[in-house]
């Protein structure tokens, strides 16, 4: 037998088994979570690769992890969910994502937060409603945002707490989209900045299920100082309302809308004003592409969760459209310029028993069209 034979037969007496092995547990895997039998009162762990490509990224390569859970295993206390979001791409660049939304037992305390840790490009439009369709800057920069929001009951559905917000940008690069014509000023905290915020937060929720809300309602409203007195390298206040009303239509569709308003007053960093876009809210626009002092934002949406199919039970739509504007101050309310986005997605019925869609959603502007691949709803 020569080497070369040799080589195949131990290759194939290796690998084969391996590969069979892999294929039976992802067809294990898969059937797990297509089939979902696990006791509703139990928890739930799945993690999927992702895959995705941008121009200024090329293609990204990630990890993620969805965590839920009843807090003691009681399904009435509400739906907890931790998620873990990890990526890298040909360009050298990587991110680590933390979000979680978790309640105790009897929902006394509500732990709302989110962490990134990541060197990832922004593109720079410059500031206010009227800025250029095409990016001025391209900023490079390692990016540390923690937010956390600790919130006690003192009510039936009412919660408030305490909240902290550290932003931090280091090794800031802009690098003009035309380098020898640079046409943008240099706005506060090109250079880099920490924005340290210490604030109290008031929340109504009834919500059961934070991933698919069926019905009730959300509503925040919190107050923000950064100050150099603990670390900030500016000094400026920071309000945000927040609010969510969902509705049934019938057995299985929900109407769900959302007003959000984020009003900056002081010395604000560019990376701290109020931004739109992103898949939250606005979709279709790149999250930053509009940004200033303050920001008033609108969408709404109508799920059919599930369609009414013949043969299955765990495919959905939605439709959703929404209306924003960014401003510098309440003045420019007298004549204000709104943008408008809009769209459909599908949506796929991962775990039945805890009522949790995955969404491919496909949002249009008048510059852009953009894709969103999550696990829960927008809003």
């Amino acid at each position: 037998m020569t080497k070369f034979h040799i080589f195949n037969t131990i290759f194939l007496c290796i690998f084969f088994p391996l590969s069979l092995t892999a294929q039976n547990f992802a067809k294990r895997y898969l059937d797990k979570m297509l089939n979902d039998t696990t006791d509703v009162s139990k928890a739930q762990l799945i993690t999927y690769p992702t895959l995705a490509f941008a121009p200024e990224t090329s293609w990204e390569i990630g990890l993620s992890t969805l965590y839920i859970y009843h807090a003691k295993q009681d399904t009435l206390n509400r739906l907890s969910e931790f998620n873990a979001f990890t990526f890298f791409t040909l360009q050298n660049q990587y991110g680590l994502w933390f979000d979680h939304a978790l309640y105790t037992d009897k929902n006394k305390w509500f732990f709302l937060g989110k962490l990134r840790f990541q060197s990832f490009p922004l593109f720079y439009h410059g500031i206010g409603i009227n800025s250029p369709a095409d990016y001025v800057a391209r900023i490079d920069a390692g990016q540390i945002l923690i937010k956390e929001r600790v919130l006690r009951q003192i009510r039936n559905n009412i919660f408030v707490g305490l909240t902290f917000d550290l932003q931090r940008f280091a090794n800031v690069d802009f690098v003009p989209a035309i380098p020898e014509e640079p046409n943008f000023e240099n706005p506060l905290g090109y250079e880099g900045s920490t924005s340290i915020g210490l604030g109290i937060g008031l929340v109504h929720d009834d919500r059961h299920n934070v991933l698919n809300v069926r019905k009730g309602l959300f509503s925040e409203l919190a107050i923000q100082q950064y100050s150099p007195i603990w670390g900030s390298t500016f000094g400026f206040t920071s309000i945000l309302s927040d609010s969510r009303i969902y509705r049934q239509v019938g057995k299985n569709n929900v109407i769900a809308a959302q007003v959000l308003g984020q009003f900056n007053f002081g010395e604000v960093p560019f990376n701290q004003l109020a931004q739109m876009g992103g898949e939250s809210i606005m979709r279709g626009y790149y999250f930053g592409r509009y940004r200033d002092n303050h920001q008033l934002a609108s969408q709404v949406e109508f799920r059919f969760l599930p369609l009414p199919l013949q043969f299955t039970n765990r495919l959905g739509f939605a439709i959703f459209g929404g209306a924003a504007t960014v401003f510098p101050d309440f003045i420019s309310l007298q004549n204000p310029s709104f943008v408008f986005a809009g769209g459909a997605g599908l949506r796929f019925l991962l775990f039945p028993k805890k009522d949790i869609w995955t969404r491919l959603d496909c949002a249009v502007t008048s510059e852009d069209v953009g894709f969103y691949l999550f696990i829960g709803e927008a809003f």
